[in-house]
């Protein structure tokens, strides 16, 4: 379970005024401070269009793909079974997309609508170590994505 600080901090990110870019930024920096996390990547998924797009990144450099198919990479797991996408070892999925060189396990928590029918977004946060995220770490990730479904209902 995250923590009530974290909570709190995109609680108050959230009743900001402000842009959304910078709003989106904020949210990944601090998911990314939360925890052991080298990149966290906030991204928007365009269900009607077919594409997701990088909103904000907080990490080391900005992703290879800031817009891609929902049908491609590990995300269009997570949006197809609307659950969250945990990879060990991103080496041995075919389904991996790089966004860095240097990473080893990923996991991609949906952002699910108001009404849990849709994803709208998602959470991505990488490691350059295998095996970098346990069931506490998605647990918490979830728990994020839910609190951040009011992010897209702005």
């Amino acid at each position: 379970m995250p923590s009530d600080n974290l909570l709190t901090e995109l609680t108050s990110l959230l009743a900001q005024e402000g842009d959304r870019t910078t709003t989106a930024k904020a949210i990944a920096e601090a998911i990314r401070a939360a925890g052991p996390y080298r990149w966290t990547g906030i991204y928007e998924v365009d269900l009607k269009k077919g594409v997701v797009s990088n909103l904000a990144w907080s990490g080391l450099g900005a992703p290879a793909h800031s817009n891609f198919p929902v049908t491609n990479g590990l995300t269009s797991r997570a949006v197809a079974t609307k659950k969250t996408v945990h990879v060990d070892d991103v080496a041995t999925d075919p389904d991996y997309l790089t966004a860095l060189a240097t990473t080893r396990s990923e996991i991609i928590v949906p952002v699910l609508d108001a009404t849990g029918h849709s994803v709208i977004g998602t959470i991505d946060v990488e490691s350059e170590h295998p095996h970098a995220f346990d069931s506490a770490v998605q647990q918490r990730l979830e728990v994020c994505a839910a609190v951040l479904t009011a992010f897209w209902d702005r």
